[in-house]
């Protein structure tokens, strides 16, 4: 019988996590060194991933940290080269940093749009690159993107940076197809509502807060963890055969079409 608790262990794995001094980003490496592998943790905050890179390494895990502009593709190249000089193979690579303005389109200027297509569409084609030739040459690997539920569903002031978060599935899905053959697997999580500090003044408006908690089903926010374990699967020998897949981890908002109404009376 297959031993599947052994598919999610990343022993010997190597793995590079850019966005790692906070949020998703900083779970994933937790996620990721947790379950075996040697983490390089990423980050245009230098202190906060060396933050990162310092628990894990207090938990008994292997970790190093450096610093890198995901929207630089000088930086991410970089990044690339010192990952492999560090671990000679990369066994799995993830990408969460993302910029939302908040304006409509008719109120986003040239620099608002340059700033977000710059940091989630080009600085995702430089990381799948980067990353990409290096996992082509060792004809194996794992690339994780972080699109978000906005790429499907949308509200007013979300239209520039949902379109950015559905080109990233389409690049996933384009960019699987063409490094396939070569072992590669390219896949990316969707979240919705995460509990992170760049999320936290969000707390300080309940009705807001709460009404975003009423579009899941579980009428919660998530934990940037339960965000990361679906980063740890796609990294690992469990979802061997997941390629071009975009996972949501959304608490089911892409499930329903909003709070519930309350005419109809549900089991407690």
């Amino acid at each position: 019988m297959t031993d599947y608790r052994k598919l999610f262990d990343l022993a010997g794995k190597t793995a590079v996590v850019l966005g790692a001094a906070s949020g998703i980003g900083k779970s994933s490496a937790e996620a990721l060194a947790s379950l075996g592998a040697r983490v390089l943790c990423a980050d245009r905050a230098q202190e906060g991933a060396e933050a990162t890179a310092a628990a894990i390494r207090l938990q008994g895990g292997s970790a190093t940290s450096t610093s890198c502009d995901a929207a630089d593709r000088a930086d991410v190249d970089a990044l690339a080269r010192k990952a492999l000089a560090e671990f000679l193979r990369i066994d799995i690579a993830v990408t969460t940093p993302g910029l939302n303005i908040r304006k409509t389109v008719l109120d986003y200027t040239e620099e608002d749009l340059d700033r977000v297509i710059n940091l989630n569409v080009k600085g995702t084609v430089w990381f799948f690159q980067a990353f990409g030739r290096i996992m082509v040459k060792q004809q194996g690997g794992s690339l994780i993107a972080c699109s978000s539920v906005r790429a499907v569903t949308i509200e007013p002031g979300l239209a520039v940076y949902g379109s950015t978060k559905a080109a990233i599935g389409l690049l996933v899905k384009g960019f699987a197809s063409e490094v396939g053959r070569s072992g590669v697997r390219v896949n990316a999580i969707a979240p919705s509502i995460a509990e992170t500090a760049l999320t936290g003044p969000f707390k300080q408006r309940p009705d807001i807060y709460n009404l975003y908690a009423g579009h899941t089903v579980f009428n919660r926010w998530s934990s940037a963890d339960e965000v990361a374990t679906a980063v740890a699967y796609l990294a690992s020998d469990a979802a061997s055969y997941v390629s071009g897949s975009t996972l949501f981890v959304d608490g089911g908002w892409t499930a329903v079409d909003g709070p519930p109404t309350g005419l109809t009376q549900l089991a407690r």
